[in-house]
């Protein structure tokens, strides 16, 4: 009898807890929905600003053919390159400017790249000005929040009804002839909820494949890649130091200096690095590869003493027009990587120290030295 009871209660709490994750995504969304609804801006009204958006988008005028400015300036992030400004960027830099402005730099480009991209546009006067509120507007409340996907927990919850249905029918209904039917059904929604659960949990704190929009676009496919450039001149202090280092804005002006338009950006984002400089305003750079707290990495180590390739922890980053996290930057990875990376123990200086190690290299007794052969993989080496 007590047994009974107990199963009921943990039915029951697990019914409750299903109910209160749908109540929390239901919640979430309304608020969401809220927030976008309350997009107005003083000077402009709510009817201007969804008709400059129909404008951007290409909704109007109804009988519009060819390319709207969406088609260009995309709205949400792309996990591809797009070297035109986004919508939130031109926002950004055109709501401190009159109107008379922003109609100049579509009608009056400035620039080989803006002259030929928008040339033979013609919108009227009244309709320019609606999709002026519109990017005004996105500039002070910002560009539509991506909907989240809800299809995964819809997914998992519907798993967690059948737990509840296989255990109701074990215990209470017996209903089903043959009971291997909801011990299977049981054994398989736990299953998958145990894989989920599992594969969540091990996601905690890494990033793989983080390739988030950052403030000027910056390839590195053309600067690594195409034009050859060294890591190294870039991220100069990754040799003697524990971080590569992001690179100064001066840095990057020893060529901008004279290039001042990208054979695919045009002036828009090169312009930026030049206004951060005359302006000596810092790049806000999102951060890609960031280990917790408790861990301890070195570039110099690895870079400036063991001579690895950017290329064997970053992957092919002269490929990457948008700069991601290529490995999970696990423990395990690491671990894994000293255990099987071969060490450069007699043209490296740094190694001389260990005396009988080369002794036994010498006489054939050692024919290899891995990371983890020389602590590599020692607790305190990272975790002090």
């Amino acid at each position: 009898m007590k047994l009974t009871t107990l199963v009921k209660s943990l039915i029951r709490l697990y019914l409750l807890a299903s109910f209160f994750t749908l109540f929390l995504v239901f919640h979430f969304s309304v608020i969401s929905f809220a927030n976008n609804q309350n997009s107005l801006i003083d000077g402009h009204s709510h009817d201007e600003i969804k008709r400059g958006e129909r404008f951007f988008k290409g909704l109007l005028p109804f009988n519009f053919k060819g390319q709207s400015c969406v088609s260009c300036h995309n709205i949400m992030a792309t996990d591809t390159l797009n070297w035109n400004p986004s919508a939130m960027a031109i926002a950004v830099k055109y709501s401190s400017l009159d109107f008379e402005s922003f109609q100049a730099s579509i009608e009056q480009p400035v620039g080989n790249m803006l002259s030929k991209v928008h040339a033979g546009i013609n919108i009227e006067e009244k309709d320019l000005k609606a999709v002026k509120a519109y990017l005004d507007n996105m500039a002070m409340v910002g560009p539509k929040p991506v909907k989240p996907s809800i299809n995964n927990i819809l997914i998992f919850l519907f798993f967690g009804v059948l737990i509840t249905w296989a255990l109701l029918e074990l215990i209470f209904f017996r209903k089903i002839k043959y009971p291997f039917i909801p011990v299977v059904v049981l054994l398989a929604s736990l299953g998958y909820q145990g894989k989920v659960i599992n594969e969540e949990a091990i996601k905690l704190g890494r990033s793989q494949g983080y390739a988030p929009d950052q403030p000027i676009k910056f390839s590195h496919k053309i600067h690594a890649g195409d034009n050859k450039i060294h890591c190294k001149y870039c991220h100069h202090t990754a040799e003697s130091s524990k971080s590569a280092g992001i690179p100064a804005m001066n840095l990057c002006m020893n060529c901008h200096v004279i290039v001042r338009e990208g054979s695919h950006s045009g002036k828009f984002e090169i312009a930026k690095i030049v206004d951060a400089v005359e302006n000596k305003k810092p790049v806000e750079w999102v951060r890609l590869h960031n280990l917790p707290d408790h861990v301890f990495f070195s570039h110099a180590q690895h870079v400036g003493v063991a001579k690895l390739d950017c290329q064997k922890c970053h992957g092919p980053v002269e490929e990457m027009n948008i700069m991601r996290q290529y490995s999970d930057l696990s423990m395990g990875w690491c671990v894994n990587c000293h255990r099987e990376t071969d060490v450069k123990f007699k043209e490296n200086s740094y190694y001389e120290s260990y005396a009988k190690m080369h002794e036994e290299m010498e006489t054939g007794n050692l024919k290899a030295v891995k990371a983890a052969d020389i602590g590599a993989n020692e607790c305190m080496r990272c975790h002090y």
